[in-house]
């Protein structure tokens, strides 16, 4: 029997359950959940895999539960020391409950995007610009909690918040490098000003030294003579301690009164 001879009441027929079957059979993939509605009230959350409705009582929302990379517009921040500036976040979030994720809230993805961005201005307000500079780890986390905290009735997760870029304008770049080279100024004179103490204590420890043996002043001295002999294209004058010349004196005024006698 041809198609054409069947009558047009079951072709149309058969046409239309075949719709039905189609609009009724739905395939979420295992990343995917389906919030299913019935009558506009709630039903289940179902998937992954196979999933038939009723076609005209039912209506099924997908949700995607793999993690969210959200980029954080940049705002304008003003920080406490009173600094402009610019500053771009990353956000990681996914969604753990699906009835709440649809239920709660009209746009998840919306409402989680404003949310970050007033947290950030909010969190970032209250810290000078040399936090926001050294510290990021800690406000990348403090900016995560509450974030975590306020988006949990929403049935989301996040995860990690990580800031990307502090701006600054032309004039805070130079006053942050004239701030850099005056701290390094600073540092070479502390350093400088603890090598000559301790190079100054290191000589009254010498002296004193020397002061309690006068025999090794004496050696120093005949060392220092060692030192400039080597050098034969000049000529000093190096004055001799009384304490290695007496004895010699002594020697000699011995052998005049010898002879004198």
């Amino acid at each position: 029997m041809l198609l054409t001879e069947l009558p047009i009441g079951f072709v149309s027929l058969a046409v239309l359950l075949l719709v039905l079957l189609a609009s009724s059979l739905r395939v979420l993939r295992e990343y995917e959940r389906g919030v299913v509605f019935q009558l506009g009230r709630f039903w289940k959350v179902k998937g992954p895999g196979l999933v038939i409705l009723i076609p005209g009582l039912q209506q099924m929302v997908r949700v995607d539960l793999r993690v969210v990379v959200m980029d954080v517009p940049s705002q304008d921040v003003i920080s406490r020391d009173n600094v402009s500036v610019k500053v771009n976040a990353v956000l990681y979030f996914r969604v753990v409950d699906p009835q709440r994720a649809i239920i709660q809230v009209e746009n998840f993805l919306a409402a989680t995007s404003q949310l970050a961005q007033t947290t950030l201005r909010a969190v970032l307000g209250r810290h000078e610009l040399d936090e926001m500079l050294s510290e990021r780890e800690r406000l990348n986390l403090a900016i995560q909690k509450i974030l975590d905290a306020q988006t949990d009735a929403w049935g989301i997760k996040v995860t990690n918040v990580e800031i990307k870029h502090v701006d600054l304008n032309e004039s805070m770049v130079r006053a942050i490098a004239r701030q850099a080279e005056a701290e390094r100024e600073r540092r070479a004179k502390v350093i400088h000003a603890e090598g000559e103490m301790q190079a100054a204590q290191k000589l009254a420890d010498a002296a004193e030294i020397l002061g309690r043996h006068p025999q090794a002043l004496q050696l120093r001295y005949l060392e220092t003579l060692t030192v400039i002999a080597a050098d034969k294209n000049s000529t000093i004058v190096f004055p001799l301690p009384l304490d290695i010349v007496a004895p010699w004196l002594e020697a000699m005024k011995a052998q005049q009164a010898a002879r004198a006698g």
